[in-house]
């Protein structure tokens, strides 16, 4: 009985692991999509970094991100950070600039 806790341990932080990797890709290409769909001009209205920088650090984290296979790393955690900023600070300018309509 003692010896299968270990066992059972390694498999739980393994799927655990599996999940947070999963959620962690899922955000970074919501907001590299929401990206790539706007225009660039608002970008630049809303005075926050141009949609190509934006798109390339997106890109980056979510390459980086699939090529170590971990979001609790210091380059998925990067990733999580530059696409939430753009989730929660950049989406809210450019839906008001464009007065919130839109499908996003």
């Amino acid at each position: 009985m003692a010896s299968s806790a270990p066992i059972f341990y390694a498999a739980v932080v393994g799927y655990l692991n599996l999940l947070v990797l999963i959620l962690s890709l899922v955000v970074q290409a919501v907001a590299l999509i929401h990206c790539l769909t706007q225009k660039g001009d608002g970008f630049q209205a809303i005075g926050t970094l141009p949609k190509g920088a934006w798109a390339a650090i997106l890109a980056i984290c979510i390459v980086l991100t699939l090529l170590l296979q971990s979001a609790i790393g210091i380059f998925g955690l990067i990733g999580i950070a530059a696409a939430l900023i753009y989730l929660l600070d950049v989406r809210p300018g450019l839906k008001d600039l464009s007065d919130g309509k839109g499908f996003w």
